[in-house]
């Protein structure tokens, strides 16, 4: 398929009672009457960025996996976010991939948060991940994983890089320019999701939600506002810019440390 629809959905959060937030993350996943393809949740949209996840951690395929899967499969869309996972003794901030079919891929996010303790708090990812949807190629991602542009570095895996974020507001401006930096240098789109609202570490949210383009032109956007952004992207636009300027071709190799 050459056409991605893709619903981001930027919204305040309820603190730690996931019960409320998937209510409310129903509704608004309802209201798009099945008109997308890539349905985008902030990062912990359960919980909020809470230090504690003892308190609200959820087993693999608890009651908002289960969530997921349902309305994937009532919408026809792929859902994705993060929430807190226990697993094996361990705690992770774990994106979930969920396709209609009722098929899961995670992604623990890599770089967790220092200045709020959240490399004290949950267990840091070591692999990356692409999945394949609709004909597209796609690379999710978390939050603080924005800032590392190795870790980010397309070898020419991806067509899209997602972040879904808690964000604060006192960095609002670079959460934009790295979003753009993201896809420029990648030759890809970037979308972001953040939250929006104060959550009870006292931290202020205004969204700067937003799908840009490989260009660096922004498609869509909204700050301060309760609002599910809609688009539709095209892979040809994207394969024909890159036979234009296929400057990836001349890219430098990495190794991470695992």
């Amino acid at each position: 398929m050459n056409s991605l629809r893709i619903a981001l959905l930027q919204s305040s959060l309820y603190w730690e009672d996931a019960r409320m937030n998937r209510q409310m993350f129903a509704w608004k996943i309802r209201d798009l009457g099945g008109e997308a393809d890539l349905i985008v949740l902030p990062e912990m949209f359960s919980t909020g960025f809470t230090m504690e996840p003892g308190h609200v951690a959820e087993d693999p395929g608890g009651p908002t996996t289960t969530w997921m899967q349902e309305l994937a499969h009532e919408t026809g869309a792929a859902i994705t976010g993060s929430l807190d996972i226990k697993e094996n003794g361990a705690y992770f901030n774990r994106l979930l991939w969920v396709e209609p079919s009722g098929h899961i891929q995670h992604y623990n996010k890599r770089h967790l948060f220092g200045m709020t303790g959240e490399d004290k708090a949950y267990q840091a990812g070591k692999d990356r991940l692409i999945v394949e949807w609709k004909g597209w190629r796609i690379c999710p991602m978390i939050c603080y994983d924005l800032r590392f542009p190795v870790w980010c570095r397309n070898d020419d895996a991806y067509d899209l890089l997602l972040f879904v974020a808690n964000w604060p507001e006192p960095r609002r401006q670079h959460w934009q320019q790295l979003l753009r930096s993201r896809a420029i240098e990648n030759l890809a789109f970037v979308a972001g999701v953040n939250r929006l609202g104060k959550d009870e570490n006292g931290l202020v949210y205004v969204g700067d939600t937003a799908l840009i383009d490989y260009r660096g032109e922004t498609l869509v956007s909204s700050a301060h506002a309760e609002t599910t952004l809609q688009a539709t992207i095209q892979l040809d636009d994207l394969i024909s810019w890159r036979a234009r300027f296929p400057f990836l071709d001349d890219r430098d190799a990495f190794t991470l440390d695992p």
